[in-house]
């Protein structure tokens, strides 16, 4: 079969697919344009309506029926499990039977309760039928006075098996009824007489009888075994064969002998054949999100094993199919293109038809989606990931097989806990691209329907990965966000490293290194990225995607000029350069020293008051001084008290401690004093420059100063910042 959903081939405009799988089918005529109704589970009424090609196997009933001595009633039983089309198969049946001047009346037991109900309305239903039909109105007072014989008598509690009651029945009413005006022996004799004397049977279907309780399905049969051989009345019983023989067992009879009993003929439905089911799942596919304008990506590798794998194995039937289609319909539209079409459609089957797996979904979140560690001592202890796994396929019953196929599929990172490959984190950002479930943050939003901080991170990313070519168009749209989140868009740009290429790394890395003096600093946790590496390292990723080292020295040639301030331009040479523990070696050293030396010319003949608003300040100058060589000339630091107070707050950090026992993180000032040292040269020079801040001081330096003065009373921290 064709897999790829029709409307998916139309949405890629391509001609050459435009052929339906239908089309190419043996399907019944016509079954290619029609496809079943989401939007209530209703049998099909005419021949029109038949995707399951059962309209000749039903006339052909239909005919068989019209070929029985009718002379002393039949029962005729359909037979099939739940949701099997039964009722389509009588209705196709109905069809020849009308076709030919007979007269088709129903009775569904399923809208009575109770036996008294039960019996008293049977007759009812079935006279007020016929009387609305000329012809049979005579037919239909004689059967309401016949039913009322058992009128206000319930079902008389008799003894011995049930199916021997309702031998009985007739026998012992009667002398029950004695005392009454007319015995039910003279009723039943007018009205076979006057069913006698009709030209054509009429036919009473009875449907829905396997949605009974067991007592009730007990008496439907003994009603009909009541009026059976009532001539030119034909019985058609629809039923579910096991349901009906379980509730029809007694005393170690098997409800199978009884049934025997009762039907002349029955026919037990054929089976779809796979093709046609198959068919018509994909067609159901196709009218559940044919109207929904974002479907969200389909991965056509994906479909075939999750169709054959997962979602074909749940279908059993057609009531299955436009359960399945309802549901789909509902969850594409409300996700609205978030998440890949092919993932929601096998998550789908499992939502509707394995429930209680579905439920273990939501506490197997971590499980399904935890890549393997690496580093650290490697995987660590997983017992607890791989109880959540179980505890899924312990849920699914007999399918088992089903969940395993789903959690190959759909979440490769849980493969490793039923014996499949391992996946490490470097997989996260394709499945965030792809929108696959498999990552965490898709798979919360299709559990939860409620977009995460990260999902909506990498959302706003996937906007500016759309403007990456153009520069204006990319910071006008990176500044409109809200600058506490930035951070995290930025970094969800490393998704696409994949897809950079030339024509993005010139635009994006300028407007991102010039982002990065107005991102604000967050707490952090103890393994969090300080901002600054977060842009760098997008950064990095950008520039390294060119490969050659000429093109991405020309790159870095171009971006630099559109950097507007220092610390930035040191970013970008620093990570293309050669300097130890830092630098990248992208460009050859000649062209690494050419950048340094040219951007220390540029501090140097920087103004303070520029050199002021630096965002790493004490990095800068330490850099020009202790980096320049002796063509150079000296850097000269202004001794202004608002240079200096610069400097101070360039060289605050914090140190982050966490106990073993605790998630608390302690967070400890501290100042880089070491590297303050050694760019004023000396303590009693670095005491001058803060005692003259402390004469000039600013409402916002008091805690700063209040440390430094801390270290030049001698204090020392265990571990120094910065060193």
């Amino acid at each position: 079969m064709n897999w790829i959903p029709r409307f998916l081939r139309r949405k890629r405009s391509d001609a050459t697919q435009a052929r339906t799988s239908s089309e190419t089918s043996n399907e019944p005529h016509g079954a290619a344009q029609r496809v079943i109704n989401l939007g209530a589970d209703n049998p099909i009424r005419t021949v029109d309506e038949d995707v399951l090609g059962r309209a000749k196997v039903a006339r052909s009933f239909a005919a068989h029926i019209l070929s029985l001595d009718l002379s002393e009633g039949v029962v005729v039983g359909v037979l099939g499990p739940w949701g099997s089309g039964k009722t389509s198969f009588v209705n196709l049946a109905r069809g020849h039977l009308e076709s030919v001047g007979l007269t088709v009346l129903d009775f569904n037991p399923w809208m009575f309760s109770g036996t008294e109900q039960l019996v008293e309305s049977f007759f009812v239903e079935l006279s007020a039928q016929l009387k609305l039909r000329p012809a049979l109105a005579e037919i239909g007072k004689d059967l309401e006075d016949y039913g009322e014989t058992f009128s206000g008598m319930g079902w008389l509690p008799l003894v011995g098996p049930w199916i021997e009651r309702g031998r009985l029945a007739t026998d012992v009413l009667g002398q029950l009824l004695q005392r009454r005006k007319e015995g039910i022996g003279g009723r039943r004799t007018k009205i076979e007489k006057a069913l006698t004397a009709l030209n054509q049977p009429f036919v009473v279907v009875i449907d829905d009888i396997d949605r009974l309780t067991t007592p009730e399905i007990r008496n439907i049969f003994k009603l009909v075994r009541l009026t059976a051989n009532l001539p030119n009345i034909i019985y058609l019983v629809v039923f579910d064969r096991v349901r009906v023989e379980e509730a029809l067992a007694e005393q170690g009879i098997p409800g199978r002998d009884y049934l025997e009993k009762i039907l002349q003929i029955g026919v037990d439905l054929p089976a779809v054949p796979a093709h046609v089911l198959n068919n018509q799942v994909i067609d159901a596919i196709n009218r559940a999100v044919s109207t929904i304008e974002n479907t969200g990506p389909f991965y056509e590798n994906a479909w075939p094993d999750l169709f054959m794998e997962v979602v074909r194995p749940l279908l059993r039937n057609m009531r299955d199919i436009r359960r399945y289609a309802a549901a789909v319909h509902g969850t594409v539209r409300d996700l609205d293109g978030q998440v890949a079409l092919a993932d929601i459609l096998a998550l789908e089957a499992i939502r509707v038809f394995l429930p209680d797996v579905f439920r273990e979904m939501h506490g197997a979140v971590e499980a399904l989606t935890t890549t393997t560690a690496l580093g650290y001592g490697g995987r660590g202890d997983e017992s607890h990931l791989k109880e959540q796994i179980e505890r899924l396929t312990q849920a699914s019953s007999d399918r088992a097989e089903v969940v395993r196929a789903a959690i190959k599929r759909l979440f490769p990172a849980a493969q490793r806990h039923i014996g499949g490959s391992s996946y490490g984190s470097d997989w996260k950002g394709d499945w965030l691209r792809n929108r696959r479930v498999a990552h965490e943050d898709i798979l919360r939003l299709y559990l939860e329907r409620v977009v995460s901080e990260g999902l909506q991170a990498f959302t706003d990313a996937e906007r500016a990965w759309s403007r990456m070519t153009d520069a204006a168009s990319l910071e006008v749209y990176l500044r409109s966000l809200n600058a506490e989140r930035l951070q995290d868009v930025i970094s969800a740009l490393e998704s696409y490293e994949e897809q950079f290429g030339p024509e993005h790394v010139v635009p994006g890395a300028s407007v991102l290194l010039n982002l990065l003096p107005d991102l604000p600093e967050r707490r952090r946790g103890m393994f969090d990225l300080d901002t600054r590496m977060v842009v760098a390292r997008v950064v990095y990723r950008l520039v390294r995607s060119l490969k050659d080292p000429d093109a991405i020295e020309a790159a870095v040639r171009n971006i630099l000029p559109n950097v507007t301030t220092l610390s930035s331009k040191l970013e970008l040479i620093t990570e293309v350069g050669y300097r130890e523990g830092a630098g990248h070696k992208l460009v050859s050293e000649d062209s690494a020293r050419q950048l340094e030396a040219a951007w220390r010319d540029e501090v140097r003949a920087a103004r303070p008051d520029n050199l002021i608003r630096e965002q790493d300040l004490l990095r800068i100058l330490l850099l020009t001084k202790h980096e320049a060589d002796q063509s150079e000339p000296m850097l000269e630091i202004s001794g202004s008290p608002q240079m200096t107070l610069a400097i101070l707050r360039s060289a605050r950090g914090e140190v982050r401690s966490q106990s073993l026992d605790s998630r608390a993180v302690r967070r400890s000032a501290r100042l880089a004093w070491k590297v303050l040292l050694e760019l004023y040269g000396d303590e009693a020079t670095l005491r001058d420059q803060i005692e003259k801040v402390k004469g000039s001081r600013s409402a916002d330096s008091d805690e700063l100063l209040e440390l430094a003065d801390k270290y030049l009373a001698g204090w020392r921290p265990d571990e120094e910042f910065g060193e």
